[in-house]
């Protein structure tokens, strides 16, 4: 049974694909620089393409019996791609977004609402893996970090339960080799709300420096501060929107579902910043 990885190098691929590869399951990885997957599983085939350039595809989807799908970007192409290629696969286990059970479904959940649209009219069975905000975000703090020992915090009292991508690959890696997941949606999160405020102090715990935090007058301003060169405005919008609904959200939401499912407790943040302790060190310190 032959598994294609879509999104191998990164942060939930990289982790799913060592999930798989000690399963002993067979695995081809989809990417477009192979250089990238050094470090990756070398038993693992690399096949070279991109959900981009369709023409790309058909090798690496031939002889595949099931399907790790994540797409990026704000549109549905790239599914409708990774579809059109996927004539011989009998299970795609998709990443998706918690934003689609809301409702309203705000801008980000409704692309993600479309893609699985166009997996369910496909007619391959499929598992619907819906994680919240990712720990790995806070890696976007390390450019204000590292230039002046500040994190800007667009939420305030916003609280959400960030999962680590690690409990994700392993709920995905699951869904892939045992069966009765098809048909199924995973709303996957931590188990800890936090503020942005209670995330940061966590992690200057764990370097021993302790790092300021400085509000955002509004979520547009965290927006623009992201994208100083400007982003597409759709994408600008949502993620608006998104911080928006985070910042009046303080009580938070979180599932048992992680839980459920691998028998044992999300993992902690703290345990996430003690193994990516050194990203958020000043070089001299590391």
């Amino acid at each position: 049974m032959m598994i294609l990885v879509t999104g191998a190098t990164g942060n939930i691929g990289r982790e799913l694909t060592r999930e798989l590869d000690a399963k002993g399951a067979k695995l081809r990885l989809l990417v477009r620089d192979p250089n990238r997957a050094a470090g990756l599983p070398e038993g693992a085939e690399r096949a070279v393409g991109d959900l981009g350039e369709p023409a790309t595809l058909p090798p690496a989807f031939a002889g595949v019996d099931k399907l790790f799908l994540l797409t990026q970007g704000i549109g549905t192409e790239y599914t409708a791609a990774a579809i059109a290629a996927a004539a011989g696969v009998h299970h795609i286990v998709h990443l998706s977004s918690f934003h689609v059970v809301l409702d309203p479904i705000p801008a980000m959940g409704r692309w993600h609402h479309d893609r699985e649209e166009i997996i369910r009219a496909s007619g391959i069975p499929a598992t619907f893996l819906r994680p919240g905000g990712f720990m790995t975000n806070a890696l976007d703090w390390l450019p204000t970090i590292r230039e002046a020992n500040y994190v800007l915090d667009p939420v305030g009292p916003g609280r959400y339960a960030p999962i680590d991508p690690a409990d994700i690959a392993a709920v995905a890696a699951l869904a892939l080799t045992e069966a009765g997941h098809q048909g199924k949606e995973y709303v996957l999160t931590g188990d800890e709300m936090f503020t942005v405020t209670e995330q940061v102090r966590i992690i200057s715990e764990t370097i021993g420096r302790d790092i300021e935090v400085r509000e955002a007058a509004t979520p547009a301003e965290a927006v623009r501060f992201r994208f100083p060169n400007g982003a597409p405005q759709a994408l600008a919008d949502a993620l608006t929107e998104g911080l928006t609904l985070m910042r009046a959200d303080t009580v938070g939401f979180r599932t048992d579902t992680v839980e459920r499912l691998l028998g044992r407790s999300p993992r902690t943040f703290a345990d996430w910043c003690a193994r990516n302790a050194d990203a958020f060190r000043r070089p001299e310190t590391a």
